[in-house]
């Protein structure tokens, strides 16, 4: 009976989860599902996906009371340093990562998590902007084609729903610092994308490819990897390096806090990190990978894409930087008043 009354009182302490199952909180199109096959296949675990089409979504809905539903998700670089402030992230230690010293060392010391305590890197790239060339063969060199766009393209411009590499990007092509709090300078940059919304047609970051490839846009601020793929899907467009900069992301993958499957987490996560698959995620998703030894798994169209290979005049990449929470409630407004 002792036996019995204890394993019911474990069994009423907290809910109960299998014990070969992953759950995941991931972008849209952003992972193989022959990757994650493989991955069950070799250890039995099921895995689940559920994505979000942007980090603040995915923030929301954690803060909300989906954190201790998920194992892992996949966070941008600002994020990850967003989420570990507000105690969301579990940390681990390199002994459960068997593979953690195929991490480029460039990517190990980052801001956002010194020394990766709470993640891993997943895939890298950039944030400008594409443009169809069968509409517009004008010169793509500025961020004037989104917030001051020629003629040919006025209401025809999708922009990405998120509000970190928006306000990020206008703000360079401003020469505004991230994080300003002069009135002046917020009110100028509020001011010129009030302006400039109404030359766009929508917001939209899972369908920023679609919308290229099915010409329901003729320009689009674009991830990269996306603008590859929409270019492999017939469509005829360049991927621009504007000479004002662009922003440069990293996504990651983080161990959640209350992880209700850890170990097979750290599995997971272990296991992205083999050359071999992190390849297949560059394959799939046209990005850059942060592990080393993945060039003899990548296809030649990776290796050459002008996506992944910009040219020696394209400008500096600049991070999102997080800002402090009084400074961010003022871009908050700007990004409500945009929206509305």
């Amino acid at each position: 009976m002792r036996i019995r009354l204890t394993t019911l009182a474990l069994l009423l302490a907290g809910p109960a989860f299998a014990e070969g199952e992953l759950k995941v909180y991931h972008w849209f199109e952003y992972i193989p599902q022959e990757l994650v096959d493989k991955f069950t296949a070799e250890t039995g675990i099921k895995v689940t996906i559920d994505t979000y089409d942007s980090n603040e979504a995915m923030l929301a809905s954690l803060k909300a009371g989906k954190l201790g539903q998920y194992d892992v998700a996949v966070p941008g670089d600002y994020m990850v340093q967003i989420m570990g402030s507000e105690g969301l992230l579990d940390s681990f230690t390199r002994e459960e990562l068997p593979n953690f010293a195929n991490i480029d060392p460039k990517w190990i010391d980052v801001p956002f998590d010194p020394g990766r305590q709470s993640s891993i890197p997943y895939q890298w790239g950039t944030t400008a902007f594409s443009v169809n060339r069968d509409v517009y063969q004008g010169d793509i060199g500025s961020l004037s084609i989104i917030f001051d766009p020629p003629e040919e393209l006025k209401g025809k411009i999708n922009v990405l729903d998120s509000q970190g590499e928006v306000l990020a990007l206008a703000s360079i092509y401003m020469g505004i610092p991230q994080c300003s709090t002069d009135k002046t300078q917020l009110k100028a940059l509020s001011d010129m994308l009030v302006a400039a919304k109404a030359n766009w047609a929508s917001f939209g970051s899972d369908t920023a490819k679609d919308v290229l490839v099915s010409g329901d846009a003729a320009a689009g601020m674009i991830y990269n990897g996306f603008s590859a793929k929409a270019r492999a899907e017939g469509a005829n467009v360049e991927y621009a390096y504007p000479k004002e900069g662009m922003v440069v992301w990293m996504d990651n993958m983080v161990l959640l806090k209350d992880a209700p499957n850890r170990e097979n987490a750290l599995k997971f996560m272990d296991f992205l990190l083999q050359p071999e698959n992190a390849a297949a995620v560059t394959n799939y998703a046209a990005y850059t990978s942060g592990v080393m030894g993945v060039e003899p798994f990548l296809d030649e169209a990776i290796k050459s894409s002008p996506e992944t290979n910009p040219p020696a005049s394209a400008p500096t990449g600049s991070f999102v930087l997080v800002c402090d929470e009084a400074t961010q409630k003022l871009y908050d407004a700007i990004w409500i008043n945009l929206k509305k």
